[in-house]
């Protein structure tokens, strides 16, 4: 009975060593599902700032579309005060027409023509300034947008990392690491390349 027992219990011993030796040999064979963990964080990492700067990018757009709208409204204001003193002056140079030697309404007229020519420069310095923030916002929505590719690259990169882990099939791994490195490449382009034309 002893011997029935002895061998019983060897005959245990090496299956647990089996299944020890079995569970060793997945961890070595799955130990690369670590590397893919890692790479995935970073990637989220890389997202994240990807998307944290495209949100600026749009936050400049409606900064700069605003300042725009601000500047066109002061032109728009500064014209019609032209076309005031415009109507001023007009009035004014009828009644020279009509008394030529009235030193006082000649003066009118000289400080009407002195007052239409500031107005103008005003009216025309807030059409430049409208154009500069127009620009720069135009170049804000091209980085925002460059900057939404990078993002969606990093996500795509981290969903077919994700389904790596799942399968555990490596190419997908270098397949998501792929992709990490093109949203990385937009990314750094956006930032200084794209980006540098708004400022």
């Amino acid at each position: 009975m002893e011997q029935n027992q002895l061998a019983e219990l060897k005959n245990l011993v090496a299956e647990i060593r089996a299944d020890h030796d079995e569970v060793k040999r997945k961890e070595k064979a799955n130990a690369w599902t670590k590397y893919v963990s890692l790479s995935m964080i970073i990637l989220a990492v890389l997202a994240t700032i990807a998307g944290g700067k495209g949100g600026g990018y749009s936050s400049t757009v409606m900064k700069e579309l605003n300042e725009a709208t601000f500047n066109q409204a002061a032109a728009s204001d500064q014209w019609a005060y032209y076309q005031a003193k415009g109507v001023k002056q007009t009035i004014v140079e009828l009644e020279l027409d009509r008394n030529p030697a009235d030193a006082k309404v000649a003066e009118k007229v000289k400080r009407y023509e002195t007052e239409r020519k500031a107005i103008a420069a005003q009216a025309t310095d807030a059409e430049k300034k409208r154009d500069v923030a127009r620009a720069t916002a135009n170049h804000a929505a091209e980085a925002s947008k460059a900057m939404g590719v990078a993002s969606s690259l990093f996500q795509i990169a981290i969903a077919v990392g994700g389904i790596c882990l799942i399968v555990k099939k490596r190419w997908l791994w270098y397949v998501s690491l792929g992709g990490g490195v093109l949203a990385a490449g937009q990314m750094i382009h956006v930032i200084y390349f794209v980006a540098k034309a708004t400022e």
